[in-house]
């Protein structure tokens, strides 16, 4: 069952052309659309990489699919996309719907931070989950973030958006290399001090089952990707097939020009392959999967 769009609050910034919109739940949604100017396939990039980062415990935005009737298409003049000089309608139908970070009540949001601020995000530590999950889905983008607070909160926590470039975006194929999927400031990573640092997010991953990754492909509506199921099963396939090629393409990050870890120790304390899979692998799937 999608998430009935009822009502266009306003476009957002972004390549993607987003539209906020509310949804007949009672919450915001920012709606990229079929016919955005980045690739159809953004969507399900969003709707898998969202998910599979949810399964691993990462603090992603709830996602869903939202339906845009050709109603309300019609009664919104703002529900447009621009191709350079021409604009033409969004296509009505299934869209990929992220909630608004923080929702419509009061509070603040950002997505850059100062320094002082940005080393007392309460997840920081929680980056280092998120490069795990753009290793392994091949993130060609820069890892993006949104900070949220509440009014009388002093410290902002980290949301992770915008998975659209995962797979090499429109391309559906994995090209790796060291300084793609991670975020601009190394300072999110300067606690890292080995392996340990990557827990329990690369356990869990290298861990996981092939089915509960199908299970999410399932979700995933076929005009999204043309119907093409053959498609759609090679790039799980090749998914799957990457679980244990995450911690060299993290080595490979480890060892660019950028040196992001100061604090590497060597190795010491790493932990062993599946030492974090169990119950706590179950609850985190469990409550954090929308």
């Amino acid at each position: 069952m999608a998430v009935l769009a009822i009502q266009q609050i306003r476009r957002m910034r972004g390549g993607a052309q987003s539209h906020l919109m509310l949804g007949a739940d009672g919450n915001a949604w920012v709606v990229k659309f079929q016919n955005n100017p980045q690739h159809l396939r953004v969507l399900p990039n969003e709707l898998l990489g969202t998910r599979l980062g949810a399964l691993m415990g990462l603090p992603v935005a709830a996602c869903d699919v939202v339906e845009v009737t050709p109603w309300l298409i019609e009664q919104t003049a703002e529900l447009t996309v621009e191709y350079g000089h021409r604009r033409e309608r969004c296509h009505a139908g299934l869209q990929f719907g992220s909630q608004l970070v923080g929702g419509l009540m009061p509070g603040h949001t950002a997505d850059y931070l100062p320094e002082e601020q940005l080393v007392e995000v309460r997840n920081l530590r929680e980056f280092a989950g998120a490069l795990v999950l753009d290793k392994w889905t091949g993130n060609a983008n820069g890892r993006q973030a949104l900070f949220y607070r509440k009014g009388r909160e002093k410290r902002y926590s980290a949301t992770f958006i915008d998975q659209g470039f995962c797979f090499n975006a429109g391309e559906w194929r994995f090209e790796d290399a060291p300084l793609r999927g991670v975020y601009a400031r190394d300072v999110v990573y300067r606690e890292v001090t080995g392996w340990e640092s990557f827990e329990p997010w690369l356990t869990r991953v290298e861990a996981v089952e092939a089915q509960r990754v199908w299970e999410i492909a399932e979700t995933l509506p076929p005009e999204w990707y043309d119907g093409d199921a053959a498609l759609l099963e090679g790039l799980v396939e090749k998914l799957i097939e990457r679980r244990t090629r995450v911690r060299d393409l993290i080595t490979e990050f480890r060892e660019s020009s950028r040196q992001p870890f100061p604090k590497w120790n060597g190795g010491k304390g790493a932990m062993r392959m599946g030492e974090f899979a169990g119950q706590e692998w179950g609850d985190s799937y469990q409550g954090r999967v929308m």
